[in-house]
């Protein structure tokens, strides 16, 4: 056994005592990987198993695209779109109401929007629509409409409108009990010439580490994640670790942190880019948490990999994120959600009990009065039961 393979297991053992894992040793993780990948596997389920127990939750929700425009142009994505090629520049009120009464009636709790970044500073179709009903930026309609949504129905909006000043968040937070953006990875190759965020601006690692850290100055419970399959590379992927764990230890903010697989899509500039592969994705779930420990919610997407996502329980998810009985993944339109009956036998198969959960997570409003108001926290109580999980359990959705 080599000096490597020696620290590695070093690691690991120190892992599984609860102890965390120093920047250095994070890095051995990167250097030896798949031979290594069923003990990694059984000290992050350990891991998981110390705090979390045996239930896997997930989040009925309703996904409104409140916009498909966007500033930005991303090598993989077939969100955006141009102004000509929408029926709706941006969801009306009324669409956006009626959408979230229908969510209601099905038992869903969140209402998660989803939107380009700024479309008002690239096109003047989108600052024309703003002005015509008194706002300036699209991040004040949002603000509006999550309100909206708030007053109206019984869902719990949770805004996911890509980078965001101080103000912008300060104004989106009483309608918000939760907020999110992915950091997607912290390299540096991925946003030089002819790579995927080229000609994205709001995908510099600096950007979204800023946002992200604007939600911890403000108590805001914050959902963030990796796209893996992108043209990072493993060492990429730990330092992206390490950037949200130091975020983290600083503001205690990080709700939960999302492994999303890169999925390949027709008529985009990747789209002939080999898609994650299986044994990566499982890796890196697991070096997750082994870095990040049992106090964080680590999630995989599961429609993306709907043939087989069960097995990302061995490797110590917790959550399976938004399941909507209403609306697609407008992002990955091509992958349909699980149904939640397929959900639940699956999860159950693996020896775990699904639950369905609020898009803030239990231990932030749960005897927790620091990040959110007592009004928002006494809102998420009446709507959960004394776990924090939605009160009228798994029956509905089935």
């Amino acid at each position: 056994m080599n000096s490597t393979e020696t620290n590695l297991h070093e690691i690991i053992s120190k892992a599984a005592k609860l102890q965390r894992i120093e920047d250095s040793e994070a890095y051995v993780f990167s250097q030896i990987r798949e031979n290594y990948l069923s003990e990694l596997s059984d000290v992050a389920s350990q891991i998981r198993d110390y705090l979390k127990g045996k239930q896997i939750s997930f989040s009925p929700k309703v996904f409104i695209p409140l916009t498909r425009m966007c500033r930005d142009y991303c090598g993989y994505c077939t969100f955006r779109a141009e102004p000509s090629d929408l029926e709706h520049l941006y969801l009306s009120k009324e669409q956006i109401l009626d959408l979230a009464k229908k969510a209601e009636s099905l038992g869903c709790t969140e209402a998660l929007f989803t939107l380009g970044e700024r479309p008002e500073l690239k096109y003047i179709e989108a600052k024309i629509w703003l002005n015509d009903r008194g706002y300036k930026t699209t991040l004040e309609y949002l603000s509006d409409m999550t309100q909206m949504v708030m007053n109206q129905t019984s869902l719990f909006p949770h805004a996911n409108p890509g980078t965001m000043s101080t103000r912008e968040m300060e104004n989106l937070k009483p309608s918000n009990p939760s907020m999110g953006l992915m950091l997607e990875s912290t390299s540096e190759e991925l946003y030089k010439a002819g790579g995927p965020h080229a000609l994205a601006p709001s995908k510099r690692p600096v950007a979204r580490l800023k946002t992200i850290q604007i939600a911890g100055e403000l108590g805001i419970p914050f959902t963030t994640g990796l796209l893996i399959g992108i043209g990072e590379t493993p060492k990429d992927r730990i330092d992206s670790l390490l950037a949200i764990r130091e975020m983290n230890e600083k503001y205690g903010h990080i709700q939960e942190v999302i492994i999303q697989n890169f999925r390949a899509k027709p008529s985009t500039p990747m789209e002939n880019f080999p898609d994650a592969i299986s044994v990566e994705m499982m890796w890196t779930v697991a070096v997750s948490r082994l870095i990040l420990g049992p106090n964080m919610n680590i999630q995989v997407p599961p429609n993306l990999s709907i043939s087989n996502f069960e097995k990302y329980v061995s490797v110590g998810i917790n959550d399976w994120g938004g399941i909507s009985p209403l609306t697609i993944d407008y992002v990955n339109p091509e992958a349909p959600w699980p149904l939640i009956k397929e959900l639940k036998s699956k999860t159950n198969s693996q020896g775990y009990e699904l639950v369905p959960r609020l898009p803030v997570y239990p231990e932030f409003f749960v005897n927790n009065k620091d990040f959110l108001s007592d009004t928002m926290c006494s809102q998420l109580n009446s709507m959960s039961d004394e776990l924090g999980y939605v009160k009228w359990g798994l029956d509905r959705y089935e």
